[in-house]
Order: structure tokens, then sequence, then C-alpha cells
């Protein structure tokens, strides 16, 4: 085979790959994602959320953030989660310098009935998203077995470029922990609950479950919430 027809073979590949590929899927390294898991004794819900509504509020004017969603657990309401965006690993680590940080967290304590468990991400398969209100949030946490990372992880690349194709789904992205890179949490905002059933119900959706069966490291923890 000549340079010339080599050259046009590689043209070829190039080309389909990048018809295959749905736009705005890809992995960011540079934003910082933090995934925040709250739990607070069911008579201290009300304080907590007024608590973690100002630290949105103070959040938002921070510079360097790209959102900041306090959700609450639909069936246990006193369980709530917060989704940070940062522009970079120092924004967040300023941020969690900052006296409002501190002072909410400090006033939280309290309240809790288990350690605040603050997951730093990275972007490993994002796209653009919508948060409307009144959407569905689900939170999944999946974890690999260590010599199956790199498997599992394909299979999340596929399911989130399927599932981003889906009708009327506002965000699928894939985020993986940065101290633990055989763990990662999937954020999925949908419309209804009939747009959700129908992403579980779809075939890739139940594809990736079977992939993950025997090669997860846990139950595939998958958690609804409301934006509040």
């Amino acid at each position: 085979m000549t340079i010339f027809r080599l050259l046009l073979v590689a043209i070829a590949v190039a080309v389909m790959l990048t018809a295959g590929s749905l736009p705005g899927r890809a992995q960011d390294k540079g934003l910082a994602y933090v995934v925040s898991y709250i739990e607070v004794a069911p008579h201290s819900r009300t304080a907590a959320l007024a608590l973690l509504r100002s630290l949105r509020r103070a959040s938002l004017k921070e510079p360097g953030n790209g959102g900041f969603d306090v959700l609450e657990r639909f069936d246990r309401p006193q369980q709530f989660a917060i989704l940070e965006t940062w522009k970079d690993a120092k924004a967040q680590t300023d941020h969690a310098a900052t006296a409002s940080t501190k002072q909410v967290r400090d006033t939280l304590k309290p309240l809790l009935v288990a350690p605040y468990d603050e997951r730093p991400h990275f972007g490993f398969a994002v796209g653009s998203s919508k948060s409307p209100a009144g959407a569905l949030y689900v939170l999944t946490h999946v974890d690999f077995v260590g010599l199956k990372k790199d498997e599992g992880l394909a299979a999340l690349k596929q399911l989130s470029a399927e599932s981003a194709k889906e009708p009327g789904i506002l965000r699928f992205d894939v985020l993986q922990q940065t101290n633990r890179p055989n763990h990662v949490t999937l954020i999925g905002i949908w419309p209804s609950k009939a747009a959700l059933e129908a992403h579980e119900q779809a075939a890739h959706t139940r594809k990736f479950r079977d992939e993950l069966l025997p090669i997860g490291g846990a139950l595939f923890d998958q958690r609804f919430y409301r934006g509040k």
C-alpha cells in the first residue's frame, strides 16, 4: 500500500470516528467537581436545609464557581447531596477555606448523624446540562474491581454516549473520583419519572448493567433527589 493510500485510509478512519462520537461528551480533567453527601437527624432537616441554601448563595458568588446544586433525597428528606463545579482544583480549595464555608460546616456539625462525605472528582465523560425546577436528579455510585477498572470505564463511556441521545434527558455525566479512580459517580437529570423509566429500560442501560455485574465492586447504588 502506498503512502498516499495509507493517508486516505487514516483520513477515512478519523472521519468515521468523529461522525460516531457525540459532540460535547468528553473527558475534562481541568474542571473540579465535588459530590457531597450530608445526613442529619430527621428533626434537624429544616435547619440543615437553611444552612445548605446559605452556603449555595455564598458559593455562587465566588470566583471560579460553575454551579452549586443543593439536593434533597425523595425517600429520606433528612439526606442531602451537593453538586459543585469549579474552574479548577485551586478554586475549589479556596472555596473550602472561606469563612462562610467554614461557618456553615461548623454550624452543621451538631446536626449530623454521619460525617460530611465530600468526594472530589474530575469529569470522565461530561457534556452540557440543564437543571430546571421540578427535574428528577439521580446520583449513582459505581465502583469496579481494581483490575477491571478500565473495562468498566469503557462500558460507562459507551453508556454515557448512548444515554445522552435519549429524548428529553437533561444531563448524564460520568465523574471519576480523584483519589479512587475505580469509583465513579453518575449524575443524571430527567424531566420526569417516565423519562427516567424509559432510560432504565433502554437496551444500552440493560447492556451496561449486564456488563457491570461480574466486574462491579459493590451494589449499584442509585439515589433519587429533587433540587432545593
